[in-house]
């Protein structure tokens, strides 16, 4: 595969991938998203590495711009459903260590 279809596949992976964290989140399969998410990461290290020395045709460049719209309106999409379930885990903790401290301060344990 040459460098320049490199390029390419991987941003169009990477909008599969991204597509993909998007179908996890609307089925609040929370515990996948980390696996899809180091796919993506993998997917980003190597485009910093091939994509500096790669030039695109004019073709391959509005396929990789389609496939960065499709990222980014899925990005967006996956964030607003993953930010309430954020916020839920982060009352969580805070409540576990008020719990905690409580416990320390009057010598009750677990």
């Amino acid at each position: 595969m040459s460098v320049n279809s490199e390029v390419v596949h991987c941003y169009d992976r990477l909008a599969t991938l991204t597509e993909r964290m998007l179908e996890l989140s609307r089925e609040e399969e929370w515990g996948q998203l980390p696996g899809v998410e180091s796919l993506c990461a993998a997917l980003i290290d190597r485009l910093k590495e091939i994509e500096p020395a790669t030039s695109l045709d004019t073709s391959q460049r509005d396929q990789v711009r389609r496939s960065l719209l499709r990222v980014r309106a899925d990005q967006e999409e996956v964030c607003r459903l993953v930010k309430p379930q954020l916020r839920i885990l982060l009352g969580s903790i805070a409540q576990l260590q008020q719990q905690d401290s409580v416990n320390k301060a009057y010598g009750t344990t677990h």
